[in-house]
């Protein structure tokens, strides 16, 4: 086993740092990654998904690449314009809600220039806003960016997607109310959404995701956990597998991370990510490893459950 520690490019999602566990197994390698304020119990799906990476392997692609979105976090209009801009990516998507409605809208504007005309842009408000708030917003970023392909979980629950559906024209996605669900093969989004957000660690690995996948019976976004490219690998391989992939995915997050623990390094070419069979060789842990012994602990606690 081997625990590493990657500084953050910028504050993303409130850290700085990437911390998670990698572990070998008979198909190849695992990644152990759940975010540190997830308890035991959330942790579960994050172990299933690195024991089938490690252990069984994934489905076989019905695809040899795949489309990818560039991210953008809450950053300075002239940083949002030089990372869309070097990515290569014909699709943005955008951290909104943390700053001023102005500031967002800023960066929404230079995100559409760098872009040009007949990019893409779609924005993740990670549930921070009421649904008044939320219909004001999303009117204001959609003019802003020249038009908006989406917005992410703008309200915590699908009653206030709903909502939120009804009043706008940009149509919405779910995330955290697929993935976060008691029962997320179970869970009715299709009256509140129009796109699911589907992430392959939160929900027990690739062949689990895929039940969800159709079970929300929506197009789907494959998008990462903020993993390495040993993690993100498996999200790669849920986008390869799934029969119908009509959006870009928010698969090209290494660019948050300031190094990777491997050299083959899951970085897109021209907006596209390559599909790999296996997750590739951390090769570069040596650079990253820490010594901390409660990743280890974690990872037998959440085993032994």
């Amino acid at each position: 086993m081997h625990v590493y520690s990657i500084p953050m490019r910028v504050r993303f999602r409130g850290i700085t740092r990437r911390t998670g566990l990698l572990f070998e197994g008979t198909a190849g390698w695992g990644e152990f990654c759940p975010f540190e304020e997830y308890d035991d119990d959330e942790a579960m799906a994050w172990l299933a998904c690195a024991l089938e990476a490690a252990n069984e392997g994934w489905p076989a692609p019905v695809r040899d690449r795949i489309p990818v979105n560039c991210t953008v976090p809450v950053v300075s209009p002239e940083r949002a314009h030089e990372i869309v801009a070097r990515s290569g990516c014909s699709t943005a998507k955008v951290k909104v809600a943390e700053s001023t409605l102005a500031d967002d809208c800023a960066r929404l504007e230079a995100v559409r220039d760098a872009l040009g005309p007949k990019g893409f842009v779609r924005i993740d408000a990670n549930m921070l806003w009421d649904v008044d708030t939320a219909v004001t917003a999303i009117k204001a970023m959609d003019k802003a960016a020249g038009g908006l392909q989406y917005v992410e979980q703008p309200c915590h629950t699908l009653d206030e997607l709903a909502s939120v559906r009804r009043r706008v024209a940009v149509p919405i996605a779910a995330d955290e109310s697929i993935r976060k669900a008691d029962d997320p093969l179970k869970v009715a989004v299709s009256g509140a959404a129009d796109i699911a957000v589907i992430k392959v660690a939160p929900l027990g690995g690739v062949r689990k995701a895929l039940e969800v996948a159709e079970a929300c019976g929506l197009p789907c976004v494959v998008s990462s956990a903020l993993e390495t490219s040993v993690g993100m690998a498996a999200g790669v391989a849920l986008a390869a597998a799934l029969p119908e992939l009509d959006y870009a995915c928010g698969l090209a997050t290494l660019s948050l991370l300031d190094g990777d623990v491997t050299s083959d390094s899951l970085t897109p070419v021209d907006g596209y990510l390559p599909v790999l069979t296996t997750p590739p060789l951390p090769d570069r842990i040596a650079e990253f490893e820490t010594g901390d012994l409660a990743w280890v602990e974690r990872f037998q606690r959440v085993l032994s459950r």
